[in-house]
């Protein structure tokens, strides 16, 4: 036996030696195939990780099936594997459903979100560079703070819930196990940058849904089990035992929960801040070709759906149906309420059916969760603290392979910083509920300013940086005074309640709603969405002053005859650039984007000396997306919204409210509930690791063929 931090009796299931082992032996496995895929992408499929756009947005060229593959891994949290077993044990059946529900329309969002900035800020790195170009550097920070603060909370917590599981499980101190989790992501994403998350994530995706379907197929088909058929029985025969406050009739087989509904409910707050606040999921649709984003965006949200709902549903009800056996870890103990929290349901279930190969495989399982939540963040951090600080406010003229270098140190310097956190966290007596909780408070009231810089041309910039402050402010006030009302005093007890929880959640996420539009009524104005398009024009200027930028080759002849048309009889050697840094430089074409700003626009050249794009006047500035583009990309946007509106009303009001009444599953009902999920499985399984691979089939041909000839020419030249 081994005791947490949190006081938390934990049975070591696997050897520290195993824990260690595998620890350190899966992180330098993953660096290991980064760096080859980084060797053989930039070798045969021209993908340089060294320029700051490969770094930050992967070229923008990332496919519909990398993409669904890669926000799928991101969005796959811990969360949605061990706990929400461990919370369909405590709550009941309704909790697996409902947190699938609590996932999949934030991604739905994110995909309406995103594909509207590509429209209207089609060449921005990350969403902070949004919010500048709008309410200027007073916001900007408001929202630095804010993203960052959602970023660092959520991974953290992260580590912190994986340290104490491991710790539980194996016996390894959790700050050794804190310390391991994001040492080796740490090295992959400080040398390949976004694409390395998306390569990874992949094979985090892979391995952690056929560990899911293993999981599961083997739970329920195991001879203690029974099928579906013999889990109800045995979960109905222990009835007695199983009783759950507020459940009808106290079962776990009723949907009627009303704590599952509160739970549900703030998760559903928690979790919209986690993907809408979060830089990394705004950089995944900065990076995805123009056909892309609305596509891969909610293939993720519909696979995402079958993890919690399928695995989170057989595991809980498994672990009904056989606590009180003496095949049980803790017999014949019960699990306590501090174990359930802690996420232990899962890996006891595992240990008391599979035995030892099982917890290896929950090891592996519990890596890939952590460490796909770890480099989405890493990477996230990493562009706002080198693009949205550094290069904005420390030194403007930073050159492309500066930036490269800050974005790596930045890596490290927050795995560091994480790791700290984690460990305060631990040390302080935080545990996942009450962290869960809180975590709506703080992350909610940027959601929606935040979503009104793109939506709204009305909010102003007064409203934009005062109105998610209030909102925060709100949210805490009414969270601290509901607990001290409810309970008589305010503590991580009473703050831990689900209700004071709830109320605070809504209060932070609608007050800034309201607060942005009274507050806009003073001094009104209304923006002017092609400023936006100065985003591209300061990228080039920046090129333009780069030294280390060379062009791919001359001038298109338009610049060069228009520039010659507006000027009669002028030198053409005037437009030569020169060491003078008045003189005009001329831009490189981008191969990732076409023509460049001044190729679409002959009128407009940048010199040595400009410091910002801003006294260019709109009316000279044209989109860099053609007009076919542009109408492709606003049909995109009207299937996301209405994709969106879809899923909100089938997971919110359609699918789970006919459910809530005075009902207890029925075995064939509950045959065919399960069984649908487990089919859900095999769906996302098809769409974020078999669909990613036919997407990409032309490039890995290519990567193939070019490693085949390399090994052909070395072992030729071996042999010679």
């Amino acid at each position: 036996m081994t005791s947490l931090q949190l006081n938390v009796a934990g049975e070591e299931l696997v050897p520290q030696a195993t824990a260690y082992g595998l620890l350190v032996g899966l992180g330098a496995a993953f660096c290991g195939v980064i760096l080859v895929a980084l060797k053989i992408q930039k070798a045969y499929l021209s993908e340089d990780s060294g320029t700051s756009e490969m770094f930050m947005v992967a070229n923008r060229t990332v496919g519909t099936g990398l993409t669904s593959s890669a926000v799928f891994s991101s969005w796959m949290w811990i969360n949605e594997t061990v706990f929400a077993a461990a919370m369909c044990y405590r709550y009941g059946i309704s909790i697996p459903m409902l947190w699938a529900a609590g996932l999949c329309f934030q991604i739905a969002l994110m995909a309406a979100l995103g594909v509207l900035a590509k429209i209207r800020v089609p060449y921005a790195h990350t969403s902070l560079e949004i919010i500048r170009m709008r309410y200027g550097n007073i916001g900007h920070g408001v929202f630095i703070v804010l993203n960052l603060t959602n970023n660092v909370f959520g991974c953290a917590s992260m580590i912190l819930t994986g340290s104490q599981l491991i710790y539980g499980i194996s016996g390894m101190h959790f700050a050794a196990a804190t310390v391991l989790i994001p040492i080796g992501v740490v090295c992959y994403t400080a040398v390949g940058g976004l694409k390395a998350t998306f390569l990874t994530d992949y094979l985090h995706t892979a391995i952690a849904l056929i560990l899911i379907m293993y999981f599961t197929l083997s739970v329920l088909t195991n001879d203690a089990v029974g099928g579906l058929g013999g889990l109800y029985d045995k979960v109905m025969a222990n009835a007695a035992v199983n009783i759950v406050p507020g459940n009808y009739e106290g079962s776990v087989l009723t949907f009627k929960s009303k704590n599952a509904i509160i739970w549900a409910l703030i998760l559903k707050f928690g979790n919209l801040a986690l993907v809408v606040m979060d830089t990394a999921f705004w950089q995944k649709s900065f990076a995805t070709e123009i056909n892309a984003t609305v596509p891969g965006y909610n293939l993720a949200a519909l696979a995402i759906f079958g993890v919690p709902w399928g695995l989170g549903s057989v595991i809980g009800m498994a672990a009904r149906a056989l606590h009180t056996t003496p095949i049980w870890p803790t017999y014949p103990n019960p699990l306590t309420l501090a174990q359930i929290n802690a996420g232990f349901v899962m890996p006891y279930t595992v240990k008391a059916l599979i035995g030892d190969q099982g917890i290896v495989a929950f090891f592996v399982l519990l890596f890939m969760a952590l460490t796909s939540t770890v480099s989405s963040s890493m990477i996230a951090v990493s562009s706002i603290l080198s693009f949205d600080v550094y290069k904005t406010y420390i030194n403007p003229k930073a050159s492309d392979k500066t930036l490269v270098r800050v974005s790596h140190l930045t890596v490290i310097i927050h795995g560091c910083f994480i790791t700290g956190v984690a460990l305060a966290l631990n040390y302080g007596g935080a545990n996942m509920t009450w962290i869960g909780y809180f975590r709506p408070i703080l992350a909610c009231p940027g959601i929606i300013p935040l979503a009104l810089t793109l939506l709204w041309s009305g909010q102003t910039r007064l409203a934009a940086i005062v109105s998610p402050v209030l909102g925060f402010f709100t949210g805490l006030a009414i969270w601290l005074s509901t607990s001290k009302s409810l309970y008589g005093e305010i503590n991580l007890t009473t703050t831990g309640m689900g209700v004071p929880a709830l109320y605070g959640a809504i209060g932070s996420f609608f007050s800034p709603a309201l607060y942005s539009v009274l507050i806009s009524q003073y001094k009104p104005y209304k923006f002017d969405w092609r400023i936006f398009l100065r985003i591209e024009l300061a990228d080039e200027a920046q090129l333009a002053r780069s030294s280390s930028i060379q062009p791919n080759h001359p001038p298109s002849d338009a610049t060069s005859t228009s520039s010659d048309a507006e000027k009669p009889g002028s030198d053409p050697t005037k437009d030569v650039p020169t060491n003078d840094d008045s003189r005009v430089t001329p831009i490189a074409h981008d191969p990732v984007r076409g023509k460049s700003v001044q190729e679409k626009n002959p009128g407009i050249f940048f010199t040595n000396s400009d410091t910002s794009a801003s006294s260019i006047p709109l009316d000279e500035i044209q989109h860099p997306f053609s007009e076919a583009e542009l109408k492709k990309l606003h049909w995109w946007h009207r299937v996301a919204w209405a994709w969106f509106v879809f899923i909100v009303l089938v997971t919110f009001v359609a699918w789970p409210m006919p459910l809530y009444r005075n009902y207890i599953f029925s075995k064939s009902f509950f045959s065919g509930w399960v069984t649908v999920a487990i089919i859900w499985q095999f769906f996302a399984f098809f769409a974020v690791v078999l669909y990613p691979l036919y997407d990409g089939r032309f490039e890995i041909e290519k990567g193939v063929r070019g490693v085949y000839r390399a090994i052909q020419a070395y072992t030729g030249k071996s042999k010679k």
